[in-house]
């Protein structure tokens, strides 16, 4: 446990240059920054259920995407409270994530811009979609080996 709390910290890098020590470091104890993923965590996911459910209202559709939208936000900013925000953002754009990061924000961002602003409910379903599609293929980034995994089972499944 306390090898996963290093790494997570960012303590367990071999040499940081000053400035990113700096950045990195967090006045948080460790269980103040457990605490504050769990609820961040739990409210993201509160809102992905409260956005479904809302999906089955008259007009439910744009409420859906907001609360879905959010709720991925606070998800992915829980982890931030574990990570830092700096070493958070460098990970996210490791080349092993970084189409993943790239096609999840870009979903975030038109899920958003079609329910609200050019008000196509199909269009922000679709959005959706493709968002819950790419946090996936971005978490699997996370535990090894499992993208090859996917990709081998995806691939039997059409051969």
């Amino acid at each position: 446990m306390e090898k996963l709390r290093r790494v997570l910290s960012g303590q367990d890098d071999e040499e940081q240059g000053l400035t990113s020590q700096v950045l990195d470091a967090s006045t948080l104890s460790w269980n103040t920054r457990l605490k504050w993923f769990a609820i961040c965590f739990i409210c993201g996911i509160l809102c992905s259920v409260i956005g479904t459910a809302l999906l089955w209202l008259p007009g439910g559709v744009k409420l859906f995407a907001v609360f879905y939208t959010f709720g991925n936000i606070a998800a992915l900013a829980s982890t931030c409270f574990l990570m830092g925000p700096v070493k958070q953002l460098k990970k996210m754009f490791e080349s092993t994530r970084l189409f993943a990061t790239v096609i999840m924000l870009i979903c975030l961002v038109l899920t958003l811009c079609a329910a609200l602003w050019w008000h196509k409910k199909g269009l922000a379903l679709l959005f959706c979609i493709l968002q819950f599609l790419a946090m996936s293929w971005y978490s699997l980034s996370y535990i090894p080996y499992a993208r090859d995994a996917v990709k081998k089972c995806c691939t039997s499944l059409i051969n």
